[in-house]
């Protein structure tokens, strides 16, 4: 149309869209050009539409098209293009969905970060799960992701651990230790770490003063801790790419190094902020502080770097953590935090943009608390964690496939509460267990082709032009919508919406299985006709890809069978 002088030249197209309608009877393809260029072109949209529709129909794939309200054009494309993109997906396997949106752009994906001072709970489980998915997601999506666990070893927090742990270290030694006092962890699993050190040591720090046996307990006990959080970390099928300690990435000096940056732009001031209205923040006192413009890069206020005996405030180190993963090549980072932590997004997203003068940008996850349920009640919390049902636990009880697809069953930001009865019922209502079905079902079907002399290898060249049926080319298209929803998905960081399009794929697929059960004429396997069995087969072969596909992004490995 521009080469025609139809349209003007050096028009934006980055804002068009071509993607399914909301209502399926309006075709398969809608379209916004034509209004979108409206008012460059200095046209009426459904002037545009009407030229621009006759050019679209003319591609042999489309075969109708209309022009729909003020300019929207419908378009519905042909059979044979939907086959073609089933026997793309038959070529490519569980790869099929693979994208190079990414353009192998480097992104820090860090996640779990829990503080090594107990074993992880099940906010924690939903994190790491959250996290992990996003990162195989980015990966499937073209990125080149780094997956990081942020050990925050540094602070008071690690102190009362150490503490605890001598404690706990004279327990195992035959003190009485009483009631735990106010302020140390009481939690049992500190047994074990007291009892590891009285093994390894005897009774060498039982009467030495604070100083020397605080960076002893301390470091052994977060050494202890990150073990079995690794260990539990692997269980669920998480494996972390890089660990950073907050504690080495201080004395390494990154925290100096940070304010060395932002006080060569000019964003750190000597000053007094202003008395908060309401409640006031955790981080504010009525004195002269070293603060750093966060009001600038969209804060409410204005935010201390130092306390009032000299140290790095926690908000430094993160600021340094950040700095530190934008100097090693990531200006796309995400960190999956927990919903207590939604007052601290808005300074820390000023600071990487501040930081690495607008070149960094920070995504931040927030993952609402989960409560564990058995049968509509609260399941007790666990003896040995003191406060919490523990990611072991529940791993224990369910298993990691069903921890990690039922964790993403909802948008991380909604709150969950995790049935472990409805975790393991087999019934539509389960997602896991639906899915999983039908993959289950997907393989039984192409088990007994094979056992009944039906070649199922090569599927890709089959007939597929002997699928006709409604049905059958509602399923095609679904699978063709695979690769886009994975685009979708990673470019919102979203991994929920994968749960969701696999929990409607598996239905439509049982729904068709059991129309067969009605219609013999439906069935996968016809025995007088060996083509339209391959057919047949090769869809619920493409069927079976999208979903051992989309279950790789969550890390659940699909089931071959179920009893």
């Amino acid at each position: 149309m521009q080469a025609a002088g139809e349209l003007p030249a050096g028009l934006d197209f980055s804002a068009l869209t071509a993607e399914p309608p909301r209502d399926a009877a309006h075709g398969d393809i809608a379209t916004n050009a034509a209004m979108v260029l409206a008012k460059a072109a200095q046209k009426k949209p459904r002037d545009i539409a009407d030229a621009l529709l006759p050019r679209l129909k003319a591609n042999p794939d489309v075969v109708d098209g209309s022009v729909a309200g003020p300019g929207f054009i419908n378009l519905k494309l042909s059979d044979s293009f939907w086959r073609e993109r089933l026997r793309e997906c038959l070529k490519e396997g569980v790869a099929y969905g693979d994208s190079t949106m990414g353009g192998a752009r480097k992104v820090n994906v860090e996640y779990v970060s829990a503080n090594p001072t107990g074993p992880l709970h099940v906010a924690h489980a939903r994190g790491a799960v959250v996290g992990d998915a996003l990162a195989n997601l980015l990966l499937k999506a073209g990125y080149a992701v780094t997956k990081e666990y942020y050990i925050n070893d540094a602070g008071a927090q690690v102190d009362i651990l150490g503490r605890s742990t001598f404690l706990r270290y004279k327990e195992a030694l035959g003190d009485h230790i009483g009631t735990i006092p106010e302020g140390l962890y009481p939690g049992e699993y500190l047994k074990e770490v007291g009892a590891a050190i009285a093994r390894r040591d005897g009774a060498r720090w039982i009467d030495k003063p604070e100083r020397d046996w605080l960076p002893e307990m301390r470091a052994f006990a977060i050494a202890f801790l990150m073990d079995e959080i690794k260990a539990d970390l692997d269980t669920l099928g998480v494996r972390m790419d890089v660990y950073t300690s907050e504690r080495a990435l201080v004395e390494a000096g990154a925290v100096d190094r940070a304010f060395q940056e932002l006080t060569r732009q000019d964003l750190i001031y000597s000053g007094r902020l202003e008395p908060p209205k309401g409640k006031k923040p955790d981080d504010w006192e009525d004195r002269e502080q070293t603060l750093f413009r966060a009001t600038k890069f969209g804060d409410e206020v204005d935010r201390p770097l130092k306390k009032s005996d000299g140290s790095w405030t926690y908000f430094s180190n993160d600021i340094a953590n950040h700095y530190d993963k934008f100097r090693r090549g990531f200006a796309d980072q995400i960190d999956v935090w927990g919903a207590d932590h939604g007052g601290y997004v808005k300074r820390m997203k000023a600071a990487v943009k501040a930081i690495t003068g607008g070149d960094g940008e920070l995504d931040v996850k927030l993952c609402q608390l989960v409560r564990v349920m058995r049968n509509g009640e609260l399941v007790r919390m666990s003896k040995r964690a003191g406060t919490f049902v523990t990611l072991r636990d529940l791993l224990d009880e369910v298993g990691p496939d069903v921890v990690r697809f039922t964790m993403l069953t909802r948008k991380n930001d909604a709150p969950f509460d995790f049935d472990l009865a409805k975790a393991t019922e087999q019934s539509r209502d389960n997602p896991v267990w639906y899915v999983q079905y039908g993959h289950a079902r997907i393989r039984s079907v192409l088990r007994k082709s094979s056992a009944a002399g039906i070649v199922v290898d090569g599927l890709d060249s089959a007939p597929l032009d002997r699928l006709g049926d409604a049905g059958e080319l509602s399923l095609v298209r679904q699978i063709a919508q695979w690769p886009r929803q994975v685009e979708a998905a990673a470019a919102a960081h979203e991994p929920h919406r994968i749960a969701f399009y696999l929990y409607d794929l598996a239905a439509a697929f049982h729904a068709h299985w059991n129309r067969g059960g009605d219609e013999p004429a439906l069935r996968f396997i016809v025995e007088e006709d060996t083509e339209l069995t391959r057919a047949r087969l090769a869809l619920v072969q493409a069927i079976g890809f999208v979903i051992g596909s989309g279950l790789k992004v969550f890390g659940v490995t699909p089931v071959e069978e179920m009893r």
